[in-house]
């Protein structure tokens, strides 16, 4: 009997040609389109006529999952609280956690598949290294995704398959499409956050919840204030544009003052740092750590890894040591530790220091 799979589908070529590879490789497809967010560039008739049609094309069933209020309580309102606190959010990795991973895993089980699958690019497989399956970088270079699968459940590694892991680019999955004549070959990505299809994640915030624009002060490190902004969840650590100031040279965004509603600003040499704690665990290639380990840590989805160690701390934080200063270490991003092309554990940063 084959084995039988449920498939994410966006409506998007990647997942389009994920279903079309799985089928050649022999797997029972069904393809899942989730209901998210009315309004959104994820959620909208095109979504789901283009997956639709896709699955009626290769001949394959399709679902449409109803996830709204979890996408609400696990995504929308985690993206609120964020911003409330200060901190950056990639609401991405809270949708893969709780809902790509978390939700359709379950779905998959009551449909009696054996695994689910995603048009990521990423690579999953068992290690004999490590006794355990583990998930490694794609061959995608810059578009490679691992970096936005550090929540991803443990337990669920083993019944998880990435069909583009293999592959080096977009344009191979786009010619795959075209030469099968899926309609969602020249389909353009989606590169803003699904439910702020505008980008306009401020005006977001305004109208859904209570943050709103509250005049403060921008400072420099001793205090002195530089301007005015209006409202902190207008800044993230390292912006340099719409400050406002007149300066010698260029300021950038180092933190915040929440108590005092300021925005602290600096020249560029001060949003370095060499270290920083973490928290929200995921260890995916150990049990546990007890001792110092050198790795490679990524801080944001666009940025490269660099040279560091981790120390593990007794309060289940971790400290990140950089063998070199790095910039704009932002609480609310993730902290990616690799060994070679492997996931050793995926953090969100949780406070910067020093």
């Amino acid at each position: 009997m084959n084995k039988k799979v449920l498939l994410g589908m966006s409506g998007g070529v990647d997942s389009s040609v994920s279903a079309l590879l799985l089928k050649e490789q022999g797997f029972e497809v069904i393809g899942a389109t989730m209901e998210l967010y009315h309004c959104g560039k994820c959620c909208n008739p095109e979504t789901y006529a283009d997956a639709k049609s896709v699955c009626n094309q290769i001949g394959i069933p399709h679902f449409i999952f109803d996830f709204q209020k979890e996408f609400q309580t696990h995504v929308i309102d985690d993206f609120i609280s964020c911003y409330a606190n200060c901190k950056t959010p990639n609401p991405c990795i809270e949708c893969n956690k709780y809902l790509k991973f978390g939700y359709m895993f379950e779905k998959a089980k009551e449909l009696g598949c054996d695994y689910i699958a995603t048009g990521h690019y990423a690579k999953t497989e068992y290690s004999d290294t490590y006794n355990r399956f583990i998930i490694k970088k794609s061959n995608a270079g810059k578009k490679d995704q691992s970096y936005v699968l550090w929540s991803m459940p443990k337990e669920v590694l083993g019944h998880i398959l990435f069909p583009l892991g293999e592959f080096e680019s977009k344009d191979q999955i786009r010619k795959i499409a075209q030469d099968r004549n899926l309609k969602v070959a020249s389909k353009p990505d989606s590169e803003d956050i699904c439910f702020v299809p505008d980008g306009d994640y401020e005006a977001f915030l305004e109208t859904h919840s209570s943050i709103q624009p509250k005049e403060g002060n921008i400072v420099n490190r001793q205090g002195k204030i530089m301007g005015k902004h209006t409202g902190l969840y207008h800044y993230t650590i390292g912006q340099r544009k719409g400050l406002g100031i007149s300066h010698p040279a260029p300021l950038f965004v180092l933190g915040f003052h929440p108590d005092r509603n300021e925005v602290v600003v600096g020249e560029e040499e001060e949003l370095y740092q060499k270290e920083f704690l973490v928290d929200d665990v995921n260890l995916l290639l150990y049990d546990s750590i007890v001792e110092p380990l050198k790795v490679k840590t990524k801080t944001r989805y666009s940025a490269k890894e660099y040279d560091s160690t981790i120390y593990p701390l007794e309060d289940g934080k971790m400290k990140v040591v950089f063998d070199e200063p790095q910039k704009a270490i932002t609480p609310g991003q993730s902290a990616v530790f690799y060994i070679n092309d492997v996931v050793v554990r995926w953090r969100k940063n949780y406070l910067t220091s020093k």
